[in-house]
């Protein structure tokens, strides 16, 4: 009877959250110690933020709560909690809802002290939106979503689950509750096992996107505490590297945050880092300890919150054979969970297998044929092939392209499993290129391409990256994406041949640079100055010009720079006007400079007027319509670019000074007034470097994420940018004593060369290594639109800026195992 029964605790008396935590164990324990599995049933189900129905009291989450006694439970946890408690004891119905407004006042009670104080100028930067967080959180989740659908292709998912390890209780989860398992942690440390395959990337976006879907619902802004989850590729931190500055580093490469922006919220541990696969540190087969993965792990563990007093909020993922060898070396991830995902069951796979192929589907017939499979003699091989989402995928996918499961399933009874299983993985990885290939005709114009051609292209590109990642181990600092994964456009280059195609570059390279300073010579009517010491100094200036320009060309890893920015047109042209006006004046007064040092025996004032107008017109424009961007846009500071680039600056000194030798020469210029000529004209020039490289190096602000060609594709921009510009002052020069028609053509090839060869050295780096790539049988020529259809295909993806194989089995499947160069 209820009348004999003990009063249920009550939630009143909890003078803290802790003691807060104990009532509801009390509750339980009065209410007969129902089975976790017993209060997930009583609990019912909710609505998640992606809008699946998932259950209210998962077995984890009530583990977890029930053991944390420094968080105050979520209300709608604690309504359903007590709800079931009562339930399970049979406690009259009409009395539950004043036992639930008993444990309502209660928990609102000790949730006033924590709530913000609702005077706004105690706290102003609490309610201040912060611009580089709510743009960090728009790419994030633009760049999640991207992900998702192409590792997926489309939205169909299997049943993920998985527990906590060492939990004596039952604490099975499924994904879609991934995002309120993690709330629920303590420290908001957590590791993720699985086995190749077994889905953790994928676990990784939705929990980044579950953590931020409540952020987008509130218009992009997080609540003071929140952090920003942001997915990493922990195969791209390099050994020795602080954690911290690498972190920063990749939200500026990857998310276009200002270097500024990203150290400052680094720093104020506004970003929750998931650093996805740190089994791919280190290559395979290991020869040893997995150095890289204990190191990254070691950089973790040092990592603290903002407090310094605790371990800082982290998630990794990890293959679990790696996992393993880590433990045997004794490293871990410190103080964090560490959940297991597990292999689909024969129930997920079949609720897959409908929910892709239902009833009256034309491949319902095949789905029987696989559920004769799994249950036939070899079943155990069979299901143990298709218990992880990856291997699922590869199967529908051979299926729906024509092949018959029964012969891709089929596998010998007396067989041992594993060798059963093998053999079933090799023979759904050999059947996925032709059935993606066959699925994916080529819809751009061109023959469709074979399936024979498209392995044989991937096998290329997956020896490049075993390549990659054995030089990217060899150096300190590897150039961003040369890593085991990552495939970047400008870094694939060496496909053709390192030596041979680095040859060419460089020949390439001096032809136009020569013949930029042949167009020069033409131009300028360098003919003329005879066999005097003026003539001697022009060969010179651009014997060292051309050396520069050959040098550069020697570059190991030329980078795509420009940086990658869709500002508007109307912000363009605005820009292009204020460098018309700024640079107008200050060409004027160029123009009056070089009259006063030639005293006016090559031009007048009108024509100095004229020509120094225009050509600083022309250069203002040009740098301002580069440079355009939203205020506060991120650029290099000068002495960042005369750190980085001294070289290209020196050249741009040297191209100033030779155009400025041709008036000088004209006039007979004194020693005086030629070398106070050329240190201007150089200085000019110099300095002109200095603003092309700030202007064209920063991100602006309302940039998107970028496609991983966008930096290539503007850099050859960029570089007829640099040279036409210059080939303007040119022919302003060249008029003074060549025909009208003469001068703009030596203009022309000379800027157009000069850019080619000057400011454009990843893309023409890029394009000669393809064109040979392709001569050699070993890539397409045009590799962009492979590229691209393979991401269709599903036999690549998008990750960032980069592109990567749809999964690490496939590339290790399709690299030679003679793939060395």
């Amino acid at each position: 009877m209820i009348e004999e029964r003990p009063r249920p605790p009550d939630p009143a008396e909890a003078g803290s959250t802790a003691d807060f935590v104990r009532s509801l164990a009390r509750l339980k324990q009065w209410a007969g110690e129902p089975s976790l599995s017993k209060l997930r049933s009583l609990g019912g189900q909710t609505t998640a933020t992606d809008g699946a129905t998932v259950d209210a009291l998962p077995k984890s989450t009530v583990s977890h709560v029930l053991r944390q006694e420094d968080r105050l439970p979520r209300w709608d946890f604690v309504r359903a909690f007590v709800t079931a408690c009562f339930h399970y004891c049979d406690y009259p119905a009409e009395l539950i809802p004043g036992e639930l407004e008993r444990w309502r006042a209660a928990r609102t009670a000790l949730a006033k002290p924590s709530a913000p104080v609702p005077e706004p100028p105690a706290t102003p930067a609490v309610s201040t939106p912060d611009p580089a967080v709510e743009l960090l959180t728009r790419r994030v989740v633009r760049e999640e979503d991207r992900a998702r659908k192409g590792l997926l292709g489309g939205y169909n998912l299997a049943a993920l689950s998985f527990s906590l390890y060492g939990d004596t209780g039952e604490t099975e989860c499924d994904l879609h509750t991934i995002g309120r398992f993690f709330g629920d942690l303590g420290l908001r440390r957590l590791l993720v096992v699985g086995e190749s395959g077994a889905g953790k990337t994928v676990l990784a976006i939705e929990l980044v996107l579950q953590l931020l879907e409540p952020v987008l619902a509130a218009g992009g802004r997080l609540d003071q505490g929140q952090l920003v989850p942001v997915r990493l590729s922990a195969a791209r931190w390099t050994l020795g590297r602080p954690f911290e500055a690498w972190l920063a580093e990749q939200l500026a490469q990857d998310f276009g945050l200002a270097a500024r922006d990203a150290q400052r919220l680094v720093r104020d541990r506004r970003v929750l880092p998931v650093v996805d696969g740190l089994d791919e540190l280190d290559p395979e087969p290991a020869w040893g300890p997995p150095r890289r993965a204990i190191g990254l792990l070691a950089e973790l563990n040092r990592y603290s919150d903002l407090s310094g007093r605790r371990p800082g909020a982290v998630v990794v993922t990890c293959r679990a054979d790696r996992h393993a060898e880590l433990r045997e070396a004794g490293a871990g991830l410190d103080n964090a969970a560490r959940i297991h995902l597990h292999n689909l069951t024969g129930q997920q796979i079949g609720a897959y297998l409908r929910t892709r192929w239902p009833d009256g589907h034309p491949y319902g017939a095949h789905r029987e044929a696989i559920h004769g499979a799994l249950s036939g003699p070899a079943g155990k091989a069979v299901h143990a092939a298709l218990a992880t989402p990856w291997r699922l995928v590869l199967t529908v996918t051979a299926v729906e392209s024509g092949a018959d499961p029964a012969g891709l399933l089929r596998v010998d009874p007396g067989l041992d499993t594993g060798e059963g299983v093998a053999r079933i993985v090799r023979r759904l990885l050999e059947a996925y290129v032709p059935a993606a290939t066959v699925l994916t005709p080529r819809t751009a114009y061109g023959a469709p391409y074979q399936a024979e051609q498209v392995r044989s292209w991937l096998v290329h590109l997956a020896a490049h990256l075993r390549w990659q990642a054995a030089r990217g181990a060899e150096v300190d600092r590897p150039p961003p994406g040369l890593t085991a994964i990552d495939i970047v456009p400008h870094l694939l280059w060496p496909i053709g041949g390192r030596r041979r195609v680095w040859a060419l570059h460089c020949l390439v390279c001096a032809l136009f640079a020569v013949v930029a300073m042949l167009a020069y010579w033409t131009g300028s009517a360098a003919d003329d100055a005879g066999a005097g010491p003026e003539r001697l100094l022009t060969l010179t200036l651009m014997a060292g010009w051309v050396a520069i320009a050959t040098g550069l060309s020697l570059s190991p890893w030329p980078a795509a720079a420009g940086g990658r920015s869709e500002v508007p047109r109307r912000r363009r042209v605005i820009g292009g006007l204020l460098g018309a006006l700024a640079g107008t004046p200050v060409g004027v007064l160029g123009g009056l400079a070089g009259l006063v040092l030639t005293g006016g025996k090559v031009f007048g004032p009108v024509f100095a007027v004229a020509a120094g107008g225009t050509g600083g017109l022309v250069l203002g424009a040009v740098i301002g319509l580069t440079a355009a961007g939203q205020r506060g846009a991120e650029r290099m500071t000068v002495p960042e670019v005369l750190h980085a680039e001294p070289i290209t600056l020196l050249g741009f000194g040297l191209c100033g000074a030779i155009i400025g030798l041709v008036p000088l020469r004209l006039a007979h210029a004194g020693p005086l007034p030629l070398a106070v000529g050329l240190a201007g004209t150089f200085a000019l020039a110099f300095t002109l470097g200095v603003v092309f490289k700030i202007a064209t190096g920063g991100w602006s602000r309302d940039a998107e994420l970028a496609h991983p060609r966008e930096a290539l594709h503007r850099n050859p921009t960029i570089g007829l940018a640099f040279g036409l510009t210059g080939g303007v002052g040119a022919f302003l020069v060249f008029v003074m004593n060549t025909g009208v028609v003469e001068s703009l053509v030596c203009a022309l090839v000379g800027g157009v060369t000069f850019g080619l060869s000057f400011g454009a050295i990843a893309w023409a780096r890029t394009m000669i290594g393809l064109v040979v790539a392709a001569m050699r049988g070993l890539l397409p020529l045009r590799l962009w639109a492979f590229l691209d259809w393979a991401c269709e295909a599903r036999l690549l993806r998008v990750s960032g800026a980069t592109y990567q194989f749809r999964h690490r089995e496939l590339q290790d499947f399709l690299t030679p195992s003679d793939g060395d160069r």
